[in-house]
């Protein structure tokens, strides 16, 4: 019975809140914006020679942006297919956090947001990755209950200090995550999204992620380079878990040529005295290589309607994976 409660409210909420929109508008609490955007995908996989298909629908969601006040803003994103936990309920939510703009330069968030692990990689919605690397695929989770203090020291770059449940954690039990983050603009060809994250495990061991996402915009061609080193304290050799991205999208006209690569490893060595991985996300003994292309096509010119086409593969499952889909959005409402 719970559980069919909660499914329905996940539909009728998002609802109410449509319905409320026009006479939020005469209020000084205001509705933004309400949009939709969703992915659904024809995939196709073989395995050892074995060739399988089926269609599938990946994202379907629906956001929420307003303002309580003239500095207290609000974010929700939810998605509609995604299962709600009995023991989490807001699971299928991704963000539900307003942000008070104390002054010009100080903000703070509070609520459910993205957990501020640095790289472009784990920046980047959902519905715009086609294939994760290892290391993001087997975490716990990417968005928490949490808060934020942001300082933004020039227009569209900030340092970030955010105390949060730990991405290694199921998020019910007290193993948190203390992430310092820098979004900045270095050069006009190159932006960062680095972090430094003492992050705890189930079994409140400590480690350390040192995240350097770089986007080099140049023009028609953006690269995206991310590096991360993780570490115990424990552990005898710092440089022995890490990860390398690497993507690059090419725009042609209404045509994106995609390519993204990758390679991380775990030493076997970082294992505990009782044979347990550091890092459970990717465990010791364990190396990926993988990669893929793609191509993108925008009929309507602009990204309301994308059809993509994606190869990729990795050196560990040697599935190859073959996914031909489409992605569109709309407004409902915008202020």
């Amino acid at each position: 019975m719970l559980r069919r409660f909660r499914a329905r409210a996940a539909v009728l909420i998002p609802a109410a809140v449509l319905c409320c929109a026009p006479f939020l508008r005469a209020q000084q609490t205001h509705i933004d914006e309400i949009s939709v955007d969703t992915r659904a995908t024809f995939h196709q996989q073989t395995i050892d020679g074995v060739y399988d298909t089926h269609f599938q629908g990946d994202y379907f969601n629906v956001h929420f942006k307003g303002h309580l006040s003239d500095n207290i803003t609000f974010r929700i994103r939810q998605r509609m297919n995604k299962k709600i936990d009995e023991q989490n309920p807001f699971n299928a939510t991704d963000f539900l956090w307003i942000n008070w703009q104390a002054t010009p330069r100080w903000s703070f968030t509070f609520g459910k947001q993205g957990i501020l692990v640095g790289g472009y990689e784990f920046d980047s919605p959902p519905i715009e990755v086609y294939y994760y690397s290892a290391f993001l695929s087997h975490l716990y989770q990417y968005y928490a209950f949490g808060a934020s203090a942001h300082y933004s020291y020039a227009p569209g770059q900030e340092i970030i200090f955010q105390f949060s449940p730990s991405p290694v954690s199921s998020g019910l039990q007290d193993a948190y995550s203390y992430n310092l983050y820098w979004s900045g603009r270095p050069h006009k060809y190159w932006k960062t999204l680095w972090s430094f994250n003492i992050v705890e495990d189930e079994y409140h061991r400590k480690m350390n992620y040192i995240a350097l996402g770089n986007k080099f915009p140049l023009g028609a061609l953006v690269v995206d380079l991310d590096l991360m080193n993780r570490a115990s304290f424990k552990q005898e050799r710092f440089f022995s878990d890490w990860t390398v991205i690497m993507k690059a999208i090419w725009t042609v006209g209404r045509w994106n040529l995609c390519t993204k690569f990758g390679y991380e490893q775990n030493d076997a060595a970082n294992v505990d005295e009782f044979g347990r991985s550091y890092d459970t996300a990717l465990p010791a003994g364990h190396n990926y290589l993988y990669g893929g292309c793609g191509v993108e096509y925008f009929p309507l010119g602009n990204d309301n309607l994308r059809l993509h086409a994606v190869f990729f593969r990795d050196n560990h499952d040697h599935i190859n994976n073959y996914d031909i889909g489409m992605t569109w959005r709309f407004n409902i409402y915008k202020r």
